[in-house]
C-alpha cells in the first residue's frame, strides 16, 4: 500500500506559512489535500483563513485545527489521533500538509511518523521551512552567530540562551527546502547576503527559493525526502532530547472593541507590538459601521489589515504571542484604544 505524502510547513512566527498554504490550496489542480493547522494559543485563527480558500482541494472534515499548544508537545494526544482519522477516510488523500505553530520544533513531529498508527500509511515528503527575509534584514532574527557571541561577551547581562534563535535553529536544521518569504520587500543585495548565510548553516543539498507568498505546488510537494528516516542529520539546538517545552513564550487572547477606522486599529496594533516582549498579533477585529470584520496579521513593525468577506463568521478576537512575562495588561490597554 502506498503511503500518503506529508508536507510539514514550518517557520517562525509571522514568516508567511498560512499565506503559502492558501496559495497551495488554490492551485490544487484536482488533488485532494488534507490540512492540519496548529496554533500555539488557546484560540484558533489560521484554520479559518485556510478554510476560506480550500474548496478546490479539501472536503468537509479535511481541515483540522489543533490549538492550545505546539504540535511538537502534543504528539500523542493530538497529532497521532488526527492523522489516524485522516488516513482512515474512505476516499484516499493525495497529500497532507501540516502547518505547525511558529514556535514548534519539527524534530519531535517527524519522530511521530514512526508510530504504528502512522508509519505504514504516511511519509514525510519534505519539511518546508519558511524564513522571513524582512525579519532577517531588520535583525529581528539573526544568522550571524559571531556577532551574537561578540555582543554577549561585551555584555554579561544578555541572556546566553535566546529562545527565538533556538526555535529558528531547529526549524532550519530540519529543512528539506527553505522558502525565503517577503523577498520582494528586501533589496536584492541584502537577499543575496541572507541566502549566503543560510547556505552556511543548512544541510548540503537543501535548496532556497524566493517567494512573495505564491509558489507552484510542484515546488513544495514531491520532494520525496522521507524525512522521518533521516533524523540523525536533522539535529538542531535541542539535539536528541525528547523532553522540551515552550515556557519561554506565552500568549493571550484579546477581544478589542470596534475601532473608529482602519488607521485607528492599525495604531492600536502598532502600540501593542511596540511593547517589550510582544512578537505577534493576529486575528479578526471590527471597524465601526463596517459589516465585515478585518483580518489582522502583524509581526515586527509590519501590520497588515484587510477586510474579510461579509459572510466570515470567525470569532472577533486577537491572539497575541510574546516572550514569557510580557505585560498582558499593557497589551489589552493598547488594543482597547
Amino acid at each position: 500500500m502506498s503511503r500518503v505524502p506529508v508536507t510539514v510547513l514550518t517557520g517562525f512566527l509571522g514568516a508567511g506559512k498560512t499565506t503559502l498554504l492558501r496559495s497551495l490550496l488554490t492551485q490544487a489542480d484536482g488533488r485532494r489535500i488534507a490540512v492540519i493547522v496548529n496554533e500555539f494559543g488557546d484560540a484558533g485563527f489560521d484554520g479559518g483563513l485556510v478554510e476560506e480558500c480550500a474548496a478546490k482541494a479539501c472536503a468537509p472534515g479535511d481541515i483540522v485545527e489543533l490549538t492550545n499548544g505546539c504540535i511538537c508537545c502534543t504528539v500523542a494526544d493530538d497529532f497521532v489521533p488526527t492523522m489516524d482519522k485522516l488516513l482512515s477516510r474512505e476516499r484516499p488523500l493525495d497529500a497532507i500538509v501540516i502547518e505547525t505553530s511558529g514556535l514548534a520544533l519539527p524534530q519531535p513531529l517527524l519522530k511521530a511518523f514512526a508510530w504504528p498508527a502512522v508509519k505504514t500509511r504516511a511519509t514525510v515528503d519534505g519539511v518546508v521551512t519558511v524564513v522571513d527575509a524582512l525579519a532577517l534584514s531588520e535583525g529581528r532574527v539573526t544568522l550571524d552567530e559571531d556577532a551574537v557571541a561578540e555582543q554577549r561577551a561585551r555584555d554579561e547581562g544578555i541572556e546566553h540562551d535566546d529562545p527565538i534563535e533556538e526555535v529558528f535553529e531547529d526549524q532550519l536544521a530540519c529543512a528539506d527546502l527553505v522558502v525565503l518569504s517577503k523577498s520582494d520587500l528586501v533589496a536584492p543585495e541584502k537577499l543575496a547576503e541572507i541566502e549566503a548565510k543560510l547556505k552556511a548553516v543548512l544541510r548540503p543539498g537543501v535548496s532556497i527559493v524566493r517567494s512573495r507568498g505564491d509558489l507552484a505546488p510542484s515546488v513544495l510537494i514531491g520532494l520525496n525526502a522521507a524525512a522521518e528516516d533521516d533524523m540523525a542529520a536533522r539535529v538542531g539546538h535541542h539535539g536528541e532530547e525528547e523532553e522540551h517545552d515552550h515556557d519561554d513564550f506565552d500568549s493571550i487572547v484579546v477581544k478589542p472593541t470596534a475601532a473608529a477606522s482602519i488607521d485607528a486599529m492599525r495604531a492600536r496594533i502598532s502600540d501593542a507590538l511596540g511593547l517589550d516582549g510582544v512578537l505577534r498579533v493576529k486575528g479578526h477585529a471590527r471597524i465601526a459601521d463596517k459589516s465585515a470584520p478585518i483580518v489582522v496579521q502583524a509581526v515586527g513593525a509590519r501590520v497588515e489589515l484587510a477586510f474579510a468577506r461579509p459572510d466570515v463568521t470567525q470569532a472577533e478576537h486577537l491572539v497575541v504571542i510574546g516572550l514569557k512575562g510580557f505585560d498582558g495588561d499593557a497589551v489589552r490597554r493598547a488594543l482597547a484604544g
